[in-house]
């Protein structure tokens, strides 16, 4: 198993960044390396010549807009850059047909389809002062007739102090930047759940999961009673979304093993031993997780029993990418590697 040598790693102290680095992280996050999840939609090609030489001059506005709201270093202009960028992006949208071009050259933009392209979800933040990290976003829904359906997010995160135990609407949802579509079906009905990133605060980190359902109105609802505890030896009351909190230089797993059929992330510590701080969290090696079941996440307390001895490290996968970040689908497929390398003959 990878564990003590990704720890190791994750330990490493990291230089000092700019401003604009986590939005180039979530490019980071969002590159089908990463997350195993393509962002392009597999209709994409019903597009006419006509019709990709106009996206593209859209996108090419975009691009401009963009990189001002990411590198902008004037909260003035990055916030005047982000508006003109939404209204920009809305008319592209109006277009018929927008729901298969893919938009992949804007730079802040999380573009992830739903596994059967019955909608895709666009998500991005830009900083508003030094403490402040605000998460945008739409639905965009796949119409048969190539018009727009749209439902704008409105992140109400700065106004709740109750984000875990409420259904919420796109007009109040909790913002991330999602980097992860999970779709399952329970008694007919199908549930998206979803994983993402927010640049919560100076000190630290969130990784978000929820349960995404479309209402008999065929209007989006996030979260519900889909987080359970109830397989753990300790009592605790079932959420309605689930989140990680961690010190902002961790480098943490938060994803979807298709192999195992669960959500996978690390079992964080404080390395302090201020439990009370959760920008002191880092992971300690070991593993947990959600396993679907009945209509509902229920949660693993420990993933894998067995770690590698001290010193032990694989020399059979590259685990870490260029920029040193940890390659998730590869470390979930060299955990199940290591896992049947020690499995004990059965006996039955």
């Amino acid at each position: 198993m990878v564990i003590a040598f990704i720890y190791r790693m994750k330990r490493q102290p990291i230089k000092r960044i700019p401003y604009f680095f986590p939005g180039i992280l979530f490019m980071l996050f969002l590159t089908p390396a990463v997350t195993g999840q393509t962002t392009l939609s597999p209709g994409r090609q019903i597009l006419s010549k006509a019709e990709k030489r106009e996206f593209l001059i859209r996108q090419d506005t975009l691009k401009g807009l963009s990189n001002q709201v990411l590198f902008a270093e004037d909260p003035a202009i990055r916030l005047r850059s982000d508006s003109q960028f939404v209204r920009t992006l809305v008319r592209a949208l109006k277009l018929k047909n927008s729901f298969y071009f893919p938009f992949d050259s804007l730079l802040p933009i999380s573009r992830i389809y739903a596994p059967d392209s019955s909608f895709r979800i666009m998500t991005w933040q830009y900083k508003k002062d030094e403490y402040t990290y605000l998460q945008e976003g739409a639905i965009q829904v796949r119409q048969q007739d190539g018009s727009l359906k749209l439902f704008p997010l409105f992140d109400a995160s700065m106004f709740t102090k109750k984000p875990l135990d409420s259904v919420r609407t796109n007009r109040n949802w909790i913002g991330a930047v999602y980097y992860r579509i999970v779709q399952k079906t329970y008694n007919g009905q199908k549930f998206y759940t979803l994983l993402g990133f927010d640049d919560f605060s100076l000190g630290s980190n969130k990784k978000w999961m929820e349960v995404l359902h479309f209402n008999e109105k065929e209007e989006p609802l996030f979260g519900g009673p889909f987080i359970s505890f109830r397989e753990d030896t300790a009592i605790k009351q079932t959420q309605y979304r689930f989140n990680i909190e961690y010190k902002k230089e961790a480098i943490t797993t938060f994803n979807y093993d298709p192999n195992m059929d669960m959500i996978i992330y690390d079992h964080l510590i404080s390395e302090e031993e201020d439990s009370a701080r959760k920008d002191t969290y880092i992971p300690d090696g070991d593993y947990e997780g959600f396993k679907w079941k009945d209509g509902a996440w229920v949660h693993v307390d420990k993933v894998f029993h067995f770690k590698l001895k001290d010193g032990d490290f694989p020399q059979d996968e590259k685990i870490l990418d260029e920029s040193g970040n940890a390659n998730e689908d590869k470390l979930m497929d060299q955990s199940q590697k290591n896992r049947q390398k020690t499995k004990k003959p059965s006996t039955q």
